[in-house]
């Protein structure tokens, strides 16, 4: 019989989730058996807030056993992942990505609109913090840490202390719990996070074997639209405290695929909210990403990143899906 292929993953219920729908598929489409095994990260370890834990806090333990071969893939929320590659690892597959968007979830079935001022907002992510500021709706926004079951019992549990939470919405349909949600955010006010509700599948480059294998999984859309986001985080270089967004939606064109891409950059307080778009064809999704960033650097997005020219590639860390 074939051993089965080790496949290492968070403990959290969400890593959980979707390292075993990545499994499931792969099983139906190769026929190889998998398991998971559980990898503790420095970030599953501490409390403190996702931006101050430095980059890859919640990747680079699936990448140490990677490469000690203590385990054959991993699968890891896209947007957790900095953008400087890892050497001697290789992203095989992105599958058909969720829904990227934000969603609310308040007491009462509330939406965004109706919370009242001085209303208590609970997020993770500066990019949401900023973004909320930066509706001027008079929200008090907090920063909440702990998985979904947490955050939300924040706001549904017997000791609920807040009105409301923002989660990333693949989050929540990834463990069954959408039902919780009052309001799906339309990007127009809540740009999501670059990669957000995408997962990256890594194995070992000289794997050669198993990459061919993971590669039945890699779905090519979604693979250009992260490409497009992330080269635009890549070539902003932002900080782990920087509130950057992105958005690629393929869709079809006159003369074939085109992408479309959104990006921001928001102060903290909300104040500065720089916003661009750009089109193009899937082949330069990666180029498409890198001449936006340089568009909003022209703008001013360096004073908002709070640097004058660059810190060096991989830099950024947005915190977990959930």
């Amino acid at each position: 019989m074939t051993a089965p292929l080790r496949l290492g993953t968070r403990g959290s219920a969400l890593a959980m989730a979707q390292s075993g729908h990545v499994a499931e598929a792969l099983i139906a489409a190769t026929g190889r058996p998998v398991e998971l095994v559980e990898v503790v990260t420095a970030g599953d370890r501490s409390n403190a807030p996702v931006h101050r834990l430095g980059v890859g806090v919640f990747v680079s333990a699936l990448r140490d056993a990677l490469t000690a071969r203590t385990i054959d893939f991993a699968v890891h929320s896209y947007k957790d992942l900095p953008t400087a590659g890892a050497a001697g690892l290789h992203i095989a597959a992105v599958p058909a990505r969720e829904d990227p968007r934000d969603a609310l979830i308040a007491k009462g079935g509330r939406t965004l609109a109706e919370l009242p001022p001085g209303a208590t907002v609970g997020t993770g992510a500066l990019r949401r913090i900023a973004q909320l500021h930066a509706l001027g709706l008079q929200l008090e926004v907090t920063p909440i840490r702990g998985n979904i079951d947490t955050r939300l019992a924040r706001v549904l549990g017997p000791e609920a202390d807040l009105d409301a939470v923002v989660l990333a919405r693949a989050g929540l349909a990834r463990i069954g719990r959408t039902d919780a949600i009052t309001e799906t955010l339309d990007p127009m006010l809540m740009l999501p996070a670059p990669a957000q509700g995408a997962l990256a599948v890594e194995c070992r480059v000289d794997d050669q074997d198993l990459v061919e294998l993971l590669g039945a999984l890699d779905h090519a859309p979604s693979r250009a639209a992260v490409t497009a986001e992330r080269a635009l985080l890549a070539t902003l270089e932002a900080g782990c405290s920087a509130p950057v967004a992105a958005y690629a939606e393929l869709a079809e064109g006159d003369a074939g695929d085109e992408i479309y891409l959104r990006g921001a950059v928001i102060s903290p307080d909300g104040t500065r909210d720089l916003r661009l778009s750009r089109t193009g064809t899937p082949a330069d999704a990666a180029e498409i990403g890198k001449a936006l960033a340089a568009e909003l650097l022209d703008l001013g997005a360096d004073s908002i990143l709070g640097h004058e020219g660059h810190t060096g590639p991989g830099t950024q860390q947005f915190g977990s899906t959930e």
